[in-house]
């Protein structure tokens, strides 16, 4: 189980260093979107950026988050503004 995201300490460093899939609860995170709203909208296919069933669960493909929060490696890692 991973511990819950505080979507204000997500930045853009925190986010281009995410590796290529992450769970539906640190995606959501990146939008502002609490783990109930995340899940749903996962199992309902209207989840902001591209989701994938793995195993049992749902992942966010990471490249999709970037590209849906008009990221790129171009940014800048270390700043430390915040995403959401």
């Amino acid at each position: 189980m991973t511990q819950p995201v505080d979507p204000s300490t997500l930045t853009t460093a925190d986010l281009l260093s995410l590796p290529p899939t992450v769970d539906v609860e640190t995606g959501g995170a990146a939008f502002g979107l609490g783990r109930t709203t995340s899940y749903r909208l996962a199992r309902e296919g209207k989840f902001p950026c591209k989701v994938v069933r793995a195993g049992g669960g749902w992942r966010v493909v990471t490249a999709d988050l970037r590209r849906v929060l008009a990221l790129s490696g171009d940014d800048q890692a270390g700043e430390a503004r915040a995403i959401a």
